[in-house]
């Protein structure tokens, strides 16, 4: 895992602590207190199905441009080969 990673995992951590706590000590009545960690937890969810859609978006437009790169040294080296045989 490199360090950038690493980095993102511990923000979003420490924010999803904070959330926890700052709901937790919040003065409210319990119905609106469940109401709120529902509303927030719907958001959360919604956010990273956004991200891993975004992340896979970019996944797939990395290995279509890898694969094109890999066919292109393919082509490279056949004419190459053919040009010195």
């Amino acid at each position: 895992m490199t360090t950038k990673s690493k980095m993102v995992i511990g923000l979003v951590g420490a924010a999803a602590a904070g959330v926890v706590l700052g709901l937790l000590l919040a003065p409210e009545k319990g119905t609106d207190f469940r109401a709120r960690i529902g509303k927030t937890a719907g958001d959360w969810g919604d956010s990273l199905t956004d991200l891993f859609a975004n992340a896979k978006g970019e996944l797939e437009t990395l290995a279509k441009k890898g694969r094109k790169s890999a066919g292109d040294a393919v082509d490279g080296f056949n004419e190459a080969r053919e040009r010195y045989s």
